[in-house]
């Protein structure tokens, strides 16, 4: 079965999965950092220097640095599991972005993010996020 776990913890986990998609749609940093753990890591093997940023601190400067670079931005997500254990889960999801960069260049990369994520004080937050791409930039 690729979904386990209470539906109130799996809805609460692709709640949080949304917040992350809209605040990125949105360039809103408070909202995006709310997402994550003080010692979160977040890894991104695509992109040099971001392999791996660990701390929340980092985290955030290195999105708010990567957004700079994207005038529009968009992200849709879809789901490909979600496991609760405890205050404990893993999930998958995968990204649909369409983007500008600064020099006009339109981007349509597909990506999947794979999630270690714990619950502190009855809410969810990411813990690692790994994001691989798919297909384009």
């Amino acid at each position: 079965m690729t979904f386990s776990g209470s539906t109130e913890d799996r809805l609460a986990i692709r709640e949080l999965m949304d917040i992350y998609a809209d605040a990125v749609n949105q360039r809103d940093t408070d909202l995006w950092a709310s997402t994550w753990t003080e010692d979160s890591s977040w890894k991104l093997p695509v992109i040099p220097g971001m392999e791996n940023v660990s701390g929340k601190d980092n985290i955030v400067s290195a999105w708010q640095a990567g957004m700079a670079m994207f005038p529009f931005i968009f992200m849709s997500i879809s789901v490909g599991f979600i496991r609760v254990d405890g205050d404990t889960a893993t999930a998958r999801c995968y990204t649909t972005e369409v983007g500008t960069t600064v020099d006009g260049t339109e981007i349509r990369p597909r990506g999947q993010y794979d999630d270690m994520l714990v619950k502190v004080g009855g809410q969810w937050f990411f813990k690692e996020r790994i994001f691989n791409s798919l297909y384009g930039e």
